[in-house]
């Protein structure tokens, strides 16, 4: 894994917006009791850094955000979560179901 970033490559921080105690009294009890957490990737605006230092990014909307630097290069995980089986035979019963009233 690569430790230092250069000027320009893409990059993720990490902030903490709020700590667990300044969170709204608004929200659930479980809720209020972690950190409000945020995760950014941008371009890295610093000549050079290392991960845990804190950096300054632009986004894709040229947005300037600064955090600890958690990851060079990352990679879109996110997912829609795993099949549900219910859902996954609906497509075809309803392709033949359409086939079927065409004829």
């Amino acid at each position: 894994m690569q430790e230092t970033a250069k000027k320009g490559q893409w990059v993720k921080i990490h902030n903490i917006l709020l700590k667990a105690g300044e969170r709204s009294p608004r929200v659930p009890e479980d809720t209020r009791k972690v950190p409000l957490e945020m995760w950014l990737n941008g371009f890295l605006k610093d000549a050079e850094a290392s991960i845990g230092e804190t950096v300054t990014i632009e986004s894709f909307i040229g947005r300037q955000v600064k955090g600890t630097l958690v990851e060079i290069e990352p990679a879109y995980e996110h997912s829609f979560g795993k099949p549900i089986n219910e859902l996954l035979n609906i497509g075809p019963k309803v392709r033949k179901i359409l086939e079927g009233s065409s004829k």
